[in-house]
């Protein structure tokens, strides 16, 4: 069953208009993740995927990450489109944030441009922003795409939304 689209305000763009499968594509938005009062990671050179019914995902190069915080996380999955993903551990200090990224180090031909770039959860950080709006994180336990206030839902995760 899909869902009846969110009207797309002013300055807004729907999820609903996003393609399937989904896509990659260069973003200069400025992204800027910071937990306990460290910059994470900060870049307006990231890759946003955008597929229908979900908010962008954003794969940050890893010069956007500051030297030292990660450490590969156990665990994999698969993306029908994009391959296999493994997972990322944020280290600050005493505190261990356990697989809060994730990259394809072997991507799919179409998605290639990820190579090396890994994506981030925004729940357990203090704060993610794109382009200075604060991300409210994607419903649901797996996804991990970033809700700002530029988009019109309803977004995948939600309760009822498995078969969208």
């Amino acid at each position: 069953m899909r869902p009846r689209p969110d009207p797309a305000g002013p300055g807004q763009e729907s999820v609903w208009s996003y393609p399937r499968p989904a896509r990659a594509e260069p973003s200069a938005a400025h992204i800027v993740i910071a937990h306990r009062g460290t910059i994470v990671a900060d870049t307006r050179a990231s890759i946003r995927t955008i597929e229908t019914s979900h908010p962008p995902s954003y794969y940050l190069p890893p010069e956007a990450i500051v030297p030292g915080l990660l450490r590969r996380a156990g665990g994999t999955s698969f993306c029908e489109w994009k391959g296999n993903a493994v997972y990322w551990d944020l280290v600050l200090g005493d505190t261990v944030l356990p697989g809060v990224g994730w990259s394809y180090p072997d991507p799919s031909r179409a998605f290639a441009a990820l190579r090396d770039h890994i994506a981030f959860y925004a729940a357990p950080f203090d704060r993610c922003t794109v382009d200075g709006a604060v991300v409210v994180p994607q419903p649901g336990e797996f996804y991990g795409g970033w809700i700002t206030p530029d988009l019109a839902g309803p977004f995948k995760g939600v309760p009822g939304s498995r078969g969208w």
